[in-house]
């Protein structure tokens, strides 16, 4: 089965059918083409999906994602983050595998087809100049033959017409004989040309056009195989990942099934718990004894101060109502005052250790000074060790400042869990720095405000309400548009960020910068669009660019 003997004379069709191949080829990039495009968009959005529902940072929504059903759910979140880079990979693998391998397939097919039938187009016009050849000697031999004839035969009237003189007859007779061999020329002309031609069609039907006609068909079967294995490779992207979007959803399932109900039932009583007995029974007061009437010690109006200020209460914690008070809106004290004794330890406690760490860090950041400083030291050309000092003691009154504000919170906390009955004086002492800074009634300790039946009746000072004002206010910046970078950074040591505002960072690290350090000992960088933060300078070598310097 070859096309140069069954399709000998089908030039223009095989033409048109090749062309055919070609643009079904180039359909078939054009589906992969829209199919990885899908993908990307498919991938685009479930990973906003899931960007959309992770929690905010340093929000109220995040405190909420300690319960093993919330930390489930985020988990999920991350599996479908996961399972969106596998239809990127399937995008991307698809455009690499098979549409640059096809669309270089197209231009070289193009190229050898158009080279294949040019050979076919030259041997056709070779064969028709023979043939106009052929037909051109054959009408010349046609035409000298009838003029021999009707030469003879002017010779031939002329020989029997006896008025004719013996020299005229002579002439018509070597006109004959002209006339005569011109036609035999053309005869001889006629059939060496026709000789070649049947030679050169032969030539042409038997072993040109089916050689040209088989390299055609050897073109065209390589097209359909190369679309049977783009298929079979279509399908081969798909199937490798699946293994990993099957592990994307075991661990979906996994997170699902490490949901404990008890355990976050658990979280609800120390989230809420107050630390105050139930209220007790209330005494029967009678008023029909007017000389003997006394006032229990439980009242409830009492409780709800609608007693008179100067009675006085047994101090049992029973006695307090705390479900029926209402508690005092407004910004919140600096010692927690306004909270239930048990969410007021909580906050204290959490309160010692955010100070505790912001005082490792910032003993972190002077051991980094004073390493660098000894690098000075023994190196002078890299650098002053004098212009470390600075730095230095600003980081060393930052640590006492931080020690004295976890002596002060500790203090109060040491209160609330019964080890100080009340705060001394060596406490307040302490806290005197701090005081010095802020007005006075910021710092009053939980007693200061509380009521003899628990309630708290304090006006909020003005500095707590600029405190709330100024939180409204950095609210409305939170969704700024995010700084260009002026330059990447490449962390010398590993630095803990932990806590708000500063970000971790690894050694060896690289990251832009987003902000030089202002003289303040901190450089803002950014990882990606979600992960930004401070850094200490002195943990990070900068390369700012050429650009932002100029700037």
């Amino acid at each position: 089965m070859s096309w140069g003997t069954e399709l000998w004379d089908q030039f223009d069709n095989l033409e048109k059918h090749t062309q055919w191949g070609i643009d079904t080829l180039e359909k078939c990039i054009k589906f992969v083409k829209e199919r990885t495009e899908i993908e990307l968009s498919y991938a685009k959005q479930l990973r906003n999906l899931s960007k959309k529902y992770q929690p905010k940072k340093n929000s109220k929504e995040e405190e909420e994602y300690k319960y093993t059903s919330c930390k489930a759910f985020i988990s999920t979140l991350n599996e479908m983050n996961d399972y969106a880079g596998q239809h990127e990979v399937i995008s991307e693998n698809m455009a690499s595998q098979i549409i640059v391998d096809l669309a270089r397939y197209v231009q070289e097919l193009k190229q050898e087809r158009k080279s294949n039938f040019h050979d076919g187009r030259k041997a056709q016009q070779h064969i028709e100049t023979c043939w106009k050849q052929l037909e051109s000697s054959k009408r010349r031999f046609e035409r000298d033959c009838k003029e021999a004839d009707r030469a003879q035969q002017y010779f031939e009237k002329m020989d029997a017409d006896i008025n004719v003189t013996k020299a005229d007859v002579e002439k018509a007779r070597q006109q004959a004989q002209i006339r005569h061999q011109m036609a035999e020329d053309s005869k001889a002309d006629y059939s060496s040309i026709l000789q070649k031609f049947n030679h050169e069609q032969h030539e042409y039907y038997h072993t040109h056009i089916p050689n040209i006609f088989q390299k055609i068909q050897e073109m065209e079967e390589r097209r359909i195989v190369r679309i049977g294995e783009s298929m079979k490779t279509y399908a081969e992207v798909d199937r490798q990942v699946i293994p990993i979007i099957g592990k994307c959803l075991d661990g979906i399932v996994k997170a699902a099934e490490s949901i404990d109900q008890k355990n976050d039932s658990q979280l609800v009583i120390e989230a809420y718990k107050s630390g105050f007995e139930p209220p007790g029974d209330i005494e029967f007061e009678d008023y029909t004894q007017p000389m003997k009437r006394t006032v229990s010690d439980n009242s409830l109006s009492n409780s709800r101060g609608e007693g008179k200020p100067d009675l006085k209460f047994g101090g049992k914690s029973k006695g307090k109502l705390w479900p029926f008070i209402k508690k005092n809106k407004g910004a919140t004290p600096e010692d927690f005052s306004n909270l239930p004794p048990e969410q007021r330890r909580k906050k204290l406690q959490q309160k010692v250790d955010e100070l505790s760490k912001e005082i490792q860090k910032e003993m972190d950041q002077r051991d980094a000074i004073t390493k660098m400083k000894d690098v000075y030291l023994k190196n002078p050309q890299m650098g002053d060790p004098a212009s470390l000092d600075h730095k230095l003691a600003e980081v060393s009154q930052n640590i006492e400042k931080l020690r004295l504000e976890t002596q002060k919170f500790e203090a109060w906390l040491a209160e609330v869990e019964g080890r100080l009955p009340a705060r001394s004086e060596q406490a307040r002492r302490q806290s005197g720095l701090y005081d010095s800074q802020n007005p006075p009634t910021v710092n009053n300790c939980a007693q200061d405000r509380e009521s003899p039946d628990g309630s708290y009746t304090e006006e909020q000072s003005q500095e707590s309400e600029v405190k709330v004002l100024a939180t409204d206010f950095d609210d409305e910046f939170d969704d700024e548009e995010p700084l260009p970078a002026i330059g990447t950074c490449k962390a010398l040591y590993t630095f803990e960020g932990q806590n708000e505002g500063t970000i971790s960072v690894v050694e060896g690290e690289t990251l832009y910068v987003i902000e030089e350090d202002k003289g303040d000992g901190w450089t803002r960088i950014r990882r990606n669009e979600d992960e930004e933060g401070y850094v200490p300078t002195s943990y990070v070598e900068v390369y700012l660019d050429k650009n932002a310097k100029d700037s």
